[in-house]
């Protein structure tokens, strides 16, 4: 029997930019959420279970809002990203506040995971063909030669900006047969009419090439990935003691250092999907008018589940 693969969903971060707990933030024409489509669409290609990564300050109404109802349709479980979940020999600093970032919050899992697995964020849309792309590799993954074999879903830059400010991407480089070579973060990408370009400084903008490949945090891993992110953490904290109180053990990070070190082949998933998300405010109303527009293309039910919304 093929084990089905497992869905992570990252939902700890409160959306400081958006001004509120986006996750919860209804999108849908019966209140569906943007999460709600990320796992119909996952357990339409495939997937058996789903793991929400959350913090403990949102857990109660996380169940509530959302939890009872995923529970009743797909295995699920929770996992709750504390800063306190760090090495014997480290402490965490009273001025942390934040959870430790997106590498982090997959190593919370580290003790619910034994299949290949899925990474998304919870407060972004995929679309369909991006869930079916990383259950088609998943489902047959296997480590070989001491090499970890992972995915990426990879989208086009163009699909993934908004017209509303600026957006964090992971800049991908992707070699003659499709595998990840290098990803570079870039914290500031914004559009400038139809052109994006990036800033490090705040003043001096540098052009994107049209077309280039970007990382959602869409990933394919296998559980070796979990003695890795151990692995590398402590290293993450010495390197990162003059701002611990704000520095984040990213997950793209870790790959790229795995690709470097032999480690690891990512195989790059083109999708040539429509990112939606709901980074600002703004950014709602375009976010409810595509699900609206593909709810007529008759890509979701109107009613997405047979199951009242609290």
């Amino acid at each position: 029997m093929m084990i089905k693969p497992a869905l992570v969903v990252m939902a700890a971060g409160m959306g400081s930019r958006y001004g509120g707990l986006k996750q919860l933030d209804p999108i849908g024409p019966n209140g569906e959420m943007m999460i709600d489509y990320s796992i119909y669409d996952a357990l339409k290609a495939g997937f058996g279970k789903v793991i929400f990564v959350i913090k403990d300050e949102i857990e109660e109404i996380f169940r509530v809002k959302i939890g009872s109802r995923i529970e009743r349709i797909i295995e699920t479980a929770y996992v709750l990203q504390k800063i306190e979940d760090i090495p014997g020999i480290y402490t965490a600093p009273p001025e942390r506040i934040k959870p430790w970032g997106t590498a982090h919050a997959v190593m919370s899992c580290r003790h619910m995971i034994d299949t290949p697995f899925a990474v998304i964020n919870a407060d972004d849309y995929y679309g369909p063909a991006s869930f079916q792309v990383l259950f088609d590799f998943l489902k047959e993954v296997q480590d070989t030669d001491g090499i970890h074999q992972y995915c990426m879903a990879g989208f086009k830059l163009e699909n993934t900006l908004t017209e509303h400010g600026h957006v964090a991407r992971g800049i991908c480089t992707v070699d003659s047969e499709g595998y990840l070579t290098d990803i570079h973060e870039r914290t500031e990408i914004q559009k400038f009419g139809d052109i994006p370009k990036y800033t490090e400084d705040g003043e001096h903008w540098i052009e994107l090439p049209a077309g280039c490949t970007v990382s959602m945090n869409a990933w394919g891993f296998t559980p070796s990935l979990f003695k890795e992110l151990e692995l590398g953490f402590p290293k993450f904290l010495e390197e990162n003691r003059e701002n611990i109180a704000k520095a984040e053990y990213y997950l793209p990070s870790v790959v790229n250092r795995l690709i470097k070190e032999g480690k690891a082949a990512v195989k790059v998933l083109p999708s040539k999907e429509r990112w939606y998300g709901v980074t600002y405010k703004e950014d709602k109303p375009v976010v409810k008018q595509a699900i609206s527009d593909l709810i007529n293309k008759k890509v979701y039910k109107s009613t997405l589940w047979e199951i009242q919304y609290e």
